[in-house]
Formats: structure tokens, sequence, C-alpha cells
């Protein structure tokens, strides 16, 4: 590889693990888009990082985005090359900082602007019939049937959910401490079905599972160890045909449930900002917009005086 540039980019990798705490899914995608970066300059024999122009960085972004990927040949969707290419930009902007450039060849290309897609949460219904799917029988069943009231109860993400330990339950209190993004903490209550279903899990559950390998986790595998994001998104798509859901339903989706029914019943966009562990609450307001269309779909479904009726 380019050496300079390969150094510097598992620095910069270094530096995100290291002093921003970012997650070991989220260092994942930032050295793929970067090595996919970095190859790329080798191929055109650019191996200081002081030689890279503008110019380079956008004839990077045109490959990317005319190459394609997979078994399929599918092509970058416009999501993927934005990704990439904030990954490039932050790179050259930790570049400048630490000296190593005297210039910042990347600041004067712009993200490419992104069709909103709005979040797609469940009904109510929907979501009733597959947190009621996992039996209460089985220790795995009991173990599924935590898992999904807290993904949806408490609306988490899967890392915050398979990085949870016994001792950041407060069942007594009912709440959780919750280590987000950024290493941020924040604590998160779960209603009475989900402490039910916790408290069910730690009494019936967790003992027939756990091994001497198990330590604090909080949810294991059938081995004891600590559950995979890999595993809760195979029981979700089981639970998911169980539960006769005929849509695509992520291990986001319950995230996204869990927030639009909120606002739906009346909460305040910055108290669901907290809850959710947004840094910031535009990030949050997108879940205002779902709230929005519904509430347009039922009042003309529901309203005499919403469209004209068709006259025979």
């Amino acid at each position: 590889m380019a050496d300079g540039l390969a150094v510097e980019a598992e620095r910069y990798l270094g530096h995100l693990a290291v002093e921003r705490g970012l997650s070991e899914n989220t260092l994942v995608a930032y050295r793929r888009d970067l090595r996919r970066y970095v190859g790329f300059l080798e191929h055109r024999d650019v191996g200081d990082p002081r030689a890279i122009d503008e110019g380079a960085i956008r004839s990077f972004v045109a490959s990317l985005s005319a190459s394609t990927h997979g078994p399929d040949d599918e092509p970058y969707r416009a999501t993927s090359v934005a990704r990439t290419l904030s990954a490039v930009r932050s790179f050259h902007r930790f570049l400048l900082r630490e000296g190593v450039t005297d210039r910042d060849p990347a600041a004067a290309i712009p993200l490419p602007r992104l069709p909103r897609s709005l979040p797609r949460p469940l009904p109510v219904e929907d979501v009733r019939r597959l947190l009621e799917s996992p039996d209460d029988v089985t220790p795995a069943g009991v173990r599924d049937r935590a898992i999904l009231e807290l993904l949806y109860g408490a609306g988490l993400r899967i890392s915050e959910l398979t990085g949870m330990d016994v001792d950041d339950l407060d069942l007594d209190e009912g709440s959780l401490r919750v280590l987000g993004k950024g290493g941020k903490e924040r604590e998160v209550p779960i209603g009475s079905f989900g402490r039910e279903a916790v408290g069910a899990y730690l009494s019936r559950g967790r003992p027939a599972l756990a091994t001497t390998l198990s330590r604090g986790a909080l949810f294991l595998n059938v081995r004891g160890g600590r559950l995979s994001r890999q595993s809760c998104a195979r029981l979700l798509g089981r639970y998911v045909r169980l539960a006769g859901i005929d849509r695509r339903v992520t291990l986001h989706t319950l995230r996204h449930s869990f927030a639009t029914h909120l606002l739906e019943g009346g909460a305040d966009v910055r108290v669901v900002q907290e809850l959710l562990g947004h840094a910031s609450v535009a990030t949050t307001q997108i879940y205002t917009l779902v709230t929005t269309r519904h509430l347009r779909e039922v009042y003309e479904e529901s309203h005499p005086r919403a469209r004209r009726r068709v006259r025979a």
C-alpha cells in the first residue's frame, strides 16, 4: 500500500478509537472506507499525503459512484458514497490539524445532497404481536422476549443492548444505564412490561444460559457468551415471521417505532432526544415528520370534508 498514507490512516483510526471513543462498528466502517481511498491513490502512485489535491479526491468520488460491489454487482448507493466522502474529509482535517499537511484538499468538495428518507415505524398492533411472539417456557424464549421489550420499550440501539451488563439494570427503579455513541452515558426508564420481561429473564432465562465465560454480560447466547448483534437480527427475523408481519423489519425499526409512538402520544421532542441519546435535537426531529404524515393520513381518511367524494 501507499505506506505514508496507510500509516497516517491507521494513526487517524487510533485517534478515533482512543480520543473520540467511537464504537467498534463505526471504526470498522471508517477503516473500510479509508482503505478503499488509500488503495485508489496507490494505483495512481500517490503515496505522500501532501501530494493529494482536490482533483484526486474528485476522481475517487467519481470512480466510487460508477463502481459496483457484491456478488450481484450492485452500484454504490448515494448514501454509501456520501459516507465514504465524509470519512475522507474527516481524515484530511486530521492531517491538517496534526501538521502532516499544510492544506485541506477535501475542504472545497461538498457532500452530495441526499433525499430524505423517513423512518418506517411499525403500527402499535404489529409491535404488540411481535413482542408477544417469543414463548415464556424455554430460557431462549424468555431471553428473546426481554430483548424485544427493551429494544422497543427503551428505544435502545442494538450495540447498546448487546453491550449491557447485569449491573446496568435497576429494576427497582425501572431504569437502565446505557453507554451510547461516543461513550456518552444516559439513564433510560423502562415500563412495566419491560421490567416484567427482564425480571423473568434474570430469574428463569439467564441462569440456565450462564457459564464461567458469561461474566457480567446481560444477554447470553446458548454457549454462555455475550449475544451478538447478528444473533439478535436472526431472532428478530424469526419473530417477525411468527407475528405475521409482511414487511421488512430491522433491529433499528423498533427504535424508530419507540420514538414515533412517543411523539404520537404527546411526548416533547426534547424528552425523546434525551431518551434516544441524540447529540442534536435536529436528528430527533425527523420523527416529527413521520407523525405529521400520520396525522395527515388519518385526517384525510376520517374527516368528511377532507377530500371530495367522486359522484357516481
